[in-house]
């Protein structure tokens, strides 16, 4: 592993980030950071969520149900397992994570779908205790 480096980290997509997937989650993340993947964590927090999450133009519970829907269509299940405990914090209920899943299956396709089942019937399973 290369050494680590000062990140250089937007302050309002650090705070996103933080609110929307958790503090642990995200300094565990940062705490990482090498030579090789520093410039993705200072992009990804400065574009994806000090540009994207931050814009006002649909709440944060939509960027949820959004991104929850890429995730499924692309199979990116340990992604969707990050985001479906997010979106639980963003304020979706599981009825409407259900719900967000069940539209999955017609336009990403039900193999998609039943794998995020999974992954989502283990979540919201622990995130109940």
């Amino acid at each position: 592993m290369t050494e680590p480096r000062e990140l250089d980290l937007d302050p309002d997509g650090l705070a996103v980030r933080r609110e929307v997937l958790g503090p642990d989650h995200v300094d565990a993340a940062l705490s990482r950071a090498d030579a090789t993947t520093a410039d993705f964590q200072e992009m990804i927090t400065k574009y994806a969520w000090g540009h994207i999450w931050t814009r006002p133009g649909i709440d944060r519970r939509m960027r949820s149900a959004v991104t929850l829907t890429a995730l499924v269509a692309h199979g990116h299940l340990a992604e969707l397992e990050l985001h479906l405990r997010a979106a639980l914090r963003n304020g979706l209920t599981r009825e409407e994570i259900v719900e967000v899943l069940l539209q999955t299956a017609i336009y990403c396709g039900v193999p998609a779908a039943n794998s995020a089942f999974a992954v989502a019937r283990r979540v919201l399973a622990e995130e109940q205790t």
